[in-house]
């Protein structure tokens, strides 16, 4: 899980994305220079919190059940169950105290066909139920509290 993930323009559209902390998620990104950035929903809650919240050395981050596919533009591990995904090649590396702000160029977006659909954009949201963080906790789009971070992997019984 990211702990900020936003949007910027230079020159085209591009990703600002910032990741607080020593991870093994920001030395694989450091070392291959990309990476995906899935959309989490409330439907996929669970997983997204048991990965961000289980340390990427641990053998039991992987043990559990996800369909995970590649990228079409980048070799980067996309979440099948995520209805949208970014594929992303870090342009400059920023860093802070205790954290690092990645510029990234969008190589390509990966939607879930639905979404293509002549519905509104409030009847996409209600459907698609992305879900925020902040303060230790996540939200669904409506403003409900789901649950404190590692929480909401407790679900899947580990």
């Amino acid at each position: 899980l990211f702990c900020w993930f936003s949007y910027a323009w230079d020159g085209g559209l591009r990703v600002m994305a910032c990741i607080g902390g020593e991870k093994l998620t920001k030395e694989r990104i450091h070392a291959s220079k990309v990476f995906s950035a899935n959309l989490v929903t409330e439907a996929i809650l669970p997983l997204a919190d048991h990965f961000g919240n289980v340390e990427g050395r641990n053998p039991a981050k992987m043990a559990v059940d996800a369909t995970i596919e590649r990228g079409r533009a980048l070799d980067v591990p996309i979440l099948s169950a995520s209805p949208l995904a970014f594929e992303l090649e870090v342009e400059r590396f920023i860093p802070l105290d205790d954290g690092e702000v990645m510029l990234c160029r969008i190589h390509g977006v990966l939607g879930d066909e639905s979404l293509a659909g002549a519905s509104t954009p409030a009847e996409k949201l209600a459907a698609i139920a992305p879900v925020s963080t902040t303060c230790a906790a996540y939200f669904g789009w409506d403003g409900r509290n789901l649950g404190a971070w590692g929480a909401p992997m407790k679900a899947l019984g580990r």
